[in-house]
């Protein structure tokens, strides 16, 4: 059996929505592809603090996370890209003149810095865990590095925003809008090249129209049959559900089980 390298989003693809648990065929899936001696990956948008987790406890050793941004290989952590620093900040000035609140994650964990207590006080508390450090003389032309972005623009407003789009942003609640590190498909190829394996090795699993940046002409794109009709005009291959053993029921079906 020739190699493959697999990655496989989280929500809707590996863990029901509904539960937020992992699928336990999709688990079993995961330990019987490792046991033929293929490699295993996660690809998600969450950060790395947020992904390890996850990725442990599904007994995983590899991830493409934090938007693409970050790669752990063999449990380690080999990079964490932040934003484009100077994009970021012509954003945030542009939210600050606007009036609406800013918070910052300058690295890899649930602190967010900001200057006043005006996103909280719009939108009321993120709902995640957060720490919130607050420091009028934040200086945001001074800043090296930053990591995230959290602006409290309701999805109403965000047109005036215009530099919104300088950088990946996501909006996950109706009150504000988050900006990350959004290039999931360059992690990918950048895990791959860390590997030095070939890119038509590669099968990626997704549901959502978020996934569809992983879909690439050079490899295998699955898509779950509860995902979105866009996703799965874009795959290679549609199977079941996820919560009826779609990834389980893919891998059987390309015999990949077999070592």
């Amino acid at each position: 059996m020739t190699k493959k390298y697999f990655f496989f989003d989280i929500d809707g693809t590996l863990t029901d929505r509904k539960t937020n648990q992992v699928v336990p065929s999709a688990q079993l899936a995961l330990q019987k592809l490792q046991e033929a001696g293929h490699f295993v990956a996660i690809a998600t948008g969450r950060a790395h603090y947020k992904a390890r987790p996850f990725m442990e406890q599904i007994g995983l050793e590899n991830m493409v996370c934090a938007g693409g941004g970050a790669l752990v290989i063999d449990n380690q952590l080999k990079q964490n890209h932040p934003l484009d620093l100077e994009k970021a900040v012509g954003i945030i000035q542009q939210a600050e003149k606007l009036g609406y609140g800013v918070l910052l994650s300058l690295d890899d964990s649930y602190v967010v810095h900001a200057k006043n207590d005006l996103f909280r006080q719009q939108v009321g508390e993120r709902q995640e865990k957060t720490d919130y450090l607050i420091n009028p003389k934040l200086d945001f032309q001074q800043l090296t590095r930053i990591f995230k972005i959290y602006i409290s623009v309701g999805k109403e407003e965000e047109e005036r925003l215009i530099k919104r789009n300088d950088l990946g942003n996501l909006r996950f609640v109706p009150d504000y809008l988050m900006f990350q590190y959004d290039a999931k498909h360059q992690g990918i190829l950048e895990m791959m090249k860390e590997l030095e394996a070939p890119l038509a090795e590669v099968v990626v699993f997704g549901d959502d129209t978020n996934d569809l940046v992983m879909f690439d002409s050079q490899w295998l794109s699955i898509a779950m049959g509860n995902g979105g009709q866009d996703v799965k005009e874009k795959a290679d291959y549609v199977t079941d559900l996820n919560v009826n053993d779609g990834i389980y029921k893919a891998c059987q079906h390309f015999g990949w089980f077999n070592s």
